[in-house]
């Protein structure tokens, strides 16, 4: 029996402490255009195989093992009460893997790597458990959340293009699927026409499905990408968990010593500082849904998505240690799911329902051999747009957190500095250039604007 939510409620949902337990048809519609995007975009979930192998020298198998496990754990934020699609601690990863070459391939690595991930998950769980979560989101000042959120955005963009990045590999590709995924997800233009064609919007409901699909057509026609061999025999993929846990498991390898725990510490701090700004782009994207409808009410609480980010990290370091660690946010498919949701309640019932049915399909994708073997020539690619979407959210974001000239200075000078040295430099510059720019009456000034847009706020969700 499917739960209906109240005009100007929250979707229903079974109360557990900070959690608010939800299952799909139960609780939330089942959003279709969410499901058919979800089989493609797991490509992007699958493009972790390949750093997997490379990075910690386990088989095909077992990596493809490790990320069923994680598309399992990728459901806990929908099934809790976190309204967005989790994903990686994506820009983190550059720095994961310069971390984790300087120990040797084999047991020495695996066991940095599990202390790092169980670090990152203690870091969550702190913050989820004492609080701090929700009251540095709050507090942090608007300069600085927009140093972060710049910093991601042009790291994610920069990635792609640098020297040796995927678009020097796969340039047509690239370039064809980014720019229909702009066109779909951010073009004005393109709205209007949704308005006048039924078919275009019908196009537009599928997120970046389109862009994904486009990738597949056109990289084999250019002959960046092989045709893929879809297999149709075994139609489940089983993940082979006694494997994953005899070759990677602390429990199996032995746990790192208190010399490699104390060496991972300045990694999992940075990789917690990058993690914050999928918190603030979050919040960010959970204020536009709020503000875009009044049908619904949507609670984000920093504190639980820390807690289950937590979960998710504890458990993967300690049975199946993954290079991508475990973040609270995918930010290109949230932000897609939130702009269908902007639509109105015909296109999308419920904000969670969308984010839900992704995270439900994309687990069950991940083990379907046909949908593996038809999407895995594809997957550098989809990894390429996502993160380039990702960039694009980014930087509006910052933008539109700014509120003053300092505050953009400040956001400008921070970004950059992410990108070029490292998160921690990032956030030392940013708070720096704070204390130095900003006096009282700037700080005031700031509070009187939040001030004001809270109670704009509050007034929208009453109409």
């Amino acid at each position: 029996m499917l739960y209906k939510r109240e005009y100007g409620k929250e979707q229903p949902y079974i109360p557990l402490g900070i959690f608010k337990v939800r299952l799909p048809i139960i609780h939330y519609k089942w959003e279709w255009s969410e499901f058919f995007q979800a089989i493609l975009m797991c490509a992007t979930c699958l493009g972790a195989i390949p750093v997997l192998t490379e990075v910690l020298g386990v088989s095909n198998d077992i990596a493809w093992s490790m990320v069923i496990i994680n598309g399992i754990l990728y459901v806990l934020h929908s099934l809790l009460g976190d309204p967005v699609v989790p994903g990686w601690i994506t820009p983190s990863i550059p720095l994961t893997i310069a971390f984790l070459s300087n120990y040797i391939i084999g047991v020495e690595r695996t066991q940095a790597l599990v202390a790092l991930q169980l670090e990152v998950g203690i870091i969550f769980l702190i913050f989820g458990i004492t609080g701090m979560a929700s009251k540095v989101i709050t507090n942090v000042p608007r300069s600085l959340k927009a140093g972060i959120l710049l910093g991601a955005g042009i790291a994610s963009i920069f990635g792609e293009f640098k020297e040796g990045g995927r678009f020097g590999i796969y340039p047509i590709a690239v370039t064809a699927g980014i720019l229909l995924a702009y066109f779909l997800l951010f073009s004005h233009r393109f709205r209007a026409l949704r308005k006048k064609n039924k078919f275009i919007d019908k196009l537009g409901s599928f997120g970046m499905l389109p862009a994904v699909a486009l990738a597949i057509i056109i990289g084999p026609l250019v002959g960046e990408l092989p045709i893929p061999n879809i297999e149709i025999g075994t139609f489940i993929k089983l993940p082979d968990i006694a494997g994953i846990i005899k070759t990677l498991s602390p429990f199996s390898i032995g746990f790192p010593s208190l010399s490699v725990f104390i060496q991972a510490v300045p990694m999992a701090v940075m990789a917690y500082i990058i993690a914050f700004g999928d918190f603030v782009t979050s919040e960010s994207l959970v204020n536009e849904s709020n503000n875009s409808r009044q049908d619904e009410l949507i609670d984000f609480n920093a504190n639980r998505s820390n807690l289950v980010s937590a979960v998710r990290n504890l458990i993967q370091g300690l049975f199946s240690p993954y290079t991508q660690l475990s973040g609270p946010l995918w930010a290109a498919v949230t932000a897609s799911i939130s702009q269908r949701y902007k639509d109105g309640k015909k296109a999308m019932d419920s904000l969670v329902g969308g984010m839900g049915t992704f995270r439900w399909t994309t687990m069950l994708a991940v083990a379907t051999i046909p949908i593996v073997t038809l999407v895995q020539p594809v997957l550098p690619v989809a990894l390429s747009l996502t993160l380039l979407v990702q960039g694009y959210i980014c930087t509006r974001l910052a933008m539109d957190i700014c509120e003053t000239e300092t505050d953009k200075g400040i956001a400008g000078v921070m970004g950059t500095v992410i990108v070029a040295k490292s998160a921690a430099w990032g956030l030392a510059v940013g708070i720096i250039m704070y204390v130095l720019l900003s006096g009282r009456k700037t700080v005031k000034a700031e509070e009187k604007v939040e001030s004001s847009i809270s109670e704009i706020d509050k007034k929208s969700l009453l109409k």
